[in-house]
């Protein structure tokens, strides 16, 4: 059955079957086919083919004079004609007895602000870490603090590009992409319970936004910052709690996180092994002590007065966790007495460095002293294959050259 012509005006209608159905066929532009048995019922026919199954009425006692409405009942495919005609028989059955169907879904499923859509974001993955968390609620107080109570339909790819490009120069190009990708993933999710909602970072990218370029640090050879990054560490008067972390964090290449959150059931001194739990990647990171370990760990336990026997390497009394936090602060001064810029990272970069350039050491081995994430390649996945014992001698070898290097 073809489409009404411009020039025909008077409206369709016909048994609404499924055959009738897929006998009807798209035109130029939507148009609806109505049942002559139930009034108000019909599907509706897009140009792409698509069809619709809905019903119309007019709300309230005005008659003529009441505004009409519609409500979708589902599409033809997921629901036959007899389904949508029952369906669309107990919506006017709701709208006789006083009933509003379309407002009562309307208002069911208005529009959330992005405060609300955020928190339903958040609420999805209840597993991500507290760190992780603390990142997203402060991306969205610093970039988008000023739409909170905007509706997600109020905010169009304009918006986006030019907070994009304001958070970008304000703040940082990282800080950019990670706010702009939150936000895409926040709409994600709500585009589907909202059909008609349109995620306006898509539509960005879609019209040819770009995220910033990832640009990693990069480090002179360790020959050169090493030295100075120890001169460095050595005139800025740090306690000897946060001068050992920066002594562990060079000879073992682990993150700063893994580092403060050590513990001494996990350090057996007596088979020179430690044992980190907490880590980026997930898996237990097992690593055998080098020679400038077991002297870090020994003083430390001996300084300990016996308590160095379980809990934290490096505790705290102040921190909500239990052991020390926060001390990024002393990299702008070490950087300034060590006249080149200095930051935790680095160290590790440092010691990946001084293992596969200056040692040549093979890569899968590296990543393993590191605990990098694996490859999928079947190269990569030998990492897994390293124990403790055969990583004893090259992670020595390491450490002597970091500290030959140091001490240049």
């Amino acid at each position: 059955m073809n489409a009404p012509t411009e020039k025909r005006t008077a409206k369709l209608k016909t048994t609404l079957t499924k055959r009738t159905v897929e006998a009807l066929k798209p035109g130029p532009r939507p148009w609806i086919a109505w049942d002559d048995r139930l009034t108000g019922f019909g599907v509706r026919v897009q140009p792409s083919g698509a069809k619709t199954f809905v019903v119309n009425y007019r709300a309230g006692s005005g008659g003529r004079r009441a505004p009409n409405k519609r409500v979708t009942l589902g599409r033809f495919g997921r629901i036959t004609p007899e389904q949508a005609r029952r369906m669309a028989q107990e919506t006017l059955g709701k709208v006789a007895g006083g009933s509003d169907p379309a407002g009562e879904r309307a208002e069911a499923r208005s529009m959330p602000t992005l405060a609300q859509a955020f928190e339903d974001h958040m609420e999805a993955n209840p597993r991500r870490k507290p760190k992780t968390v603390q990142i997203y609620r402060m991306n969205l107080r610093v970039c988008f603090g000023d739409w909170l109570s905007r509706p997600l339909d109020a905010i169009d790819h304009r918006d986006v590009e030019a907070r994009f490009h304001r958070v970008t120069e304000r703040n940082s190009w990282a800080t950019a992409n990670q706010a702009v990708s939150m936000l895409r993933s926040i709409y994600r999710r709500s585009s589907i319970d909202h059909e008609e909602l349109r995620n306006p970072v898509d539509l960005w990218i879609a019209g040819g936004g770009r995220l910033n370029r990832n640009r990693r640090r990069r480090i002179s050879a360790p020959s050169e910052v090493l030295p100075r990054w120890r001169a460095g560490v050595e005139a800025v008067r740090l306690s000897t709690d946060h001068r050992d972390i920066f002594t562990v964090g060079a000879y073992t290449g682990m993150r700063l996180g893994e580092v403060v959150s050590l513990r001494w059931e996990r350090i057996d001194l007596g088979r020179r092994i430690l044992r980190v739990e907490e880590t980026k990647t997930g898996e237990p990171l097992e690593l055998p002590l080098t020679r400038q370990l077991v002297a870090v760990f020994e003083r430390r336990r001996e300084e300990s007065g016996g308590a160095g026997e379980e809990g934290w390497v490096f505790p705290s009394r102040t921190s909500a966790d239990g052991h020390l936090k926060g001390i990024g602060h002393h990299h702008v001064e070490i950087s300034r007495a060590a006249g080149t810029r200095f930051w935790f990272h680095g160290l590790r970069n440092a010691f990946i460095t001084v293992a596969e350039r200056d040692l040549m050491l093979p890569r899968p081995l590296t990543k393993r002293l590191v605990n990098h994430a694996r490859d999928d390649d079947i190269t990569g996945g030998y990492a897994a294959d390293w124990t403790v014992e055969q990583l004893r001698e090259p992670a020595q070898r390491v450490a002597d050259r970091i500290e030959a290097l140091m001490r240049c």
